[in-house]
């Protein structure tokens, strides 16, 4: 089974969605989605296997998001491109295995899709 994780290692809920991984023997592949950053491609990818808008992707209440496009009409196309240029916009952690995806949001989510 290859699972990833687009991680973020100071966000506790990260944490918790890795170490549920674990704790069912799973060694995902793990993205530090900071360091190495999405291109607007795999974002728009990620976004389809996540089945939802770009915009619910979004942590709209980074101060980033609040000072530049909020209230602004942006097209699917100018959030994914926010993303990419902003990567801390992307909210977290979202966990992927083949075509399904699932943004672990309580964390216990990723037991959805393993």
């Amino acid at each position: 089974m290859l699972v990833t994780i687009y991680h973020n290692p100071r966000c506790r809920k990260s944490r918790e969605a890795l170490q549920i991984l674990n704790d069912k023997h799973i060694q995902p592949t793990i993205v530090e989605y900071l360091k190495t950053t999405l291109d607007k491609n795999q974002l728009t990818k990620l976004v389809s296997k996540l089945a939802i808008s770009p915009i619910d992707l979004v942590r709209t209440n980074e101060a980033i998001w609040k000072d530049q496009f909020k209230g602004k009409q942006l097209s699917d196309k100018d959030i994914i491109t926010a993303m990419v240029e902003n990567p801390k916009l992307i909210e977290r952690p979202i966990v992927v295995r083949d075509e399904k995806a699932v943004i672990a949001r309580p964390p216990e989510l990723v037991l959805e899709i393993i």
